[in-house]
């Protein structure tokens, strides 16, 4: 399981606010903290764990608006983040176009996101089996009836839901347009 130690956790704590202010809930987090340690604080004080999962090759609005969402949906949000070499086998060539770190980074900068933990696989599967959030979370372009972790999800007592889609908002089409201008 060399690919769950690949995480990343934001300097915020899981209530969404700053390291420094006075009142820090019990599962407060410090970057020498891994996902998988928060979860299962997290977990162990009564939280709700959400989780959430994809390549964010070229985050944009609509991830934005999708992470926001799921993490309204508990007390903290991890993301499942596809490897440079998931990412490559899943899309083909030439991508990733920004390296997992940054694809990491750029998702820690967000308020809403509190920890990423990177992953090898085609899919999430291993990483929701260490994290057993309570709530997997995918945008409304996909039905949960048809999503091959909601079996296993389902398998720890959580539950798997949709946020709304947002439309002509996707990295194949940021990367397409790129492509023109350059």
């Amino acid at each position: 399981m060399a690919a769950l130690s690949n995480s990343y956790v934001s300097d915020r704590d899981p209530s969404g606010g700053n390291l420094t202010s006075r009142h820090r809930p019990a599962w407060r987090h410090s970057r020498d903290e891994d996902a998988l340690a928060l979860a299962r604080r997290v977990q162990a004080s009564g939280g709700t764990v959400v989780a959430t999962g994809g390549c964010f090759d070229l985050l944009h609005a609509g991830h934005a608006r999708t992470l926001a969402a799921a993490r309204d949906l508990g007390d903290c949000l991890i993301v499942c983040l596809n490897s440079d070499a998931s990412v490559h086998r899943i899309k083909g060539e030439p991508r990733p176009i920004v390296s997992q770190q940054d694809r990491a980074e750029l998702l820690l900068a967000l308020e809403c996101v509190d920890a990423v933990m990177v992953f090898e696989e085609d899919t999430p599967q291993a990483c929701l089996d260490a994290l057993r959030p309570a709530v997997w979370v995918k945008g409304g372009d996909y039905r949960v009836s048809l999503l091959p972790e909601a079996d296993l999800v389902a398998s720890w007592g959580g539950r798997c839901v949709t946020v709304p889609y947002h439309q002509a908002r996707s990295t194949s089409v940021l990367a397409d347009a790129l492509a023109k201008v350059s």
